[in-house]
């Protein structure tokens, strides 16, 4: 029987990010994220939105990425797996946890603009720009092509 555990989620985050360390010296991060989810009462025609609030483990480089660059409020990418958990407490009581281990992180914003930049000219790549050609010539020389059987395609 197959099986699939891949979680991908959007969303902001509750609280900073703490970085600790386990008794190996592994870097580890919990922290939770709120998932905007859409839903429909019953009798009503409107959606109206709820947020989920996602527990999320990191561990090693990602736990440190995460720690680094991310903070409460801002929106983060998480790719990963479900698990859950149990576990007895110290008064005896079984605990239950469910959370994604996120296995890849990524921005979800754009990259803020530099405050050095006064006026509010935008980037333009230079794929954008006229082409040049490597030739004194300006314009390309293309070879004309009769028979259409000797297309590769």
């Amino acid at each position: 029987m197959a099986s699939l555990n891949k979680v991908i989620l959007i969303g902001n985050l509750t609280a900073d990010p703490e970085l600790r360390q386990t008794q190996n010296g592994i870097s580890v991060t919990s922290f939770s994220i709120a998932v905007q989810r859409r839903y429909v009462k019953q009798g009503e025609t409107q959606g109206q939105q709820t947020a989920d609030f996602i527990n999320i483990v990191a561990w090693r480089q990602q736990a440190e990425f995460i720690t680094r660059y991310f903070k409460k409020g801002k929106p983060i990418l998480i790719c990963g797996t479900l698990q859950s958990r149990t576990w007895t407490d110290q008064q005896g009581n079984k605990r239950y946890a469910t959370e994604v281990v996120a296995d890849e992180v990524g921005f979800v914003d754009s990259k803020p603009q530099s405050t050095s930049q006064s006026d509010n000219t935008a980037y333009v790549p230079d794929v954008y720009n006229t082409p040049t050609f490597a030739s004194n010539d300006a314009t390309p020389k293309f070879e004309e092509v009769n028979d259409d059987d000797n297309l590769p395609f």
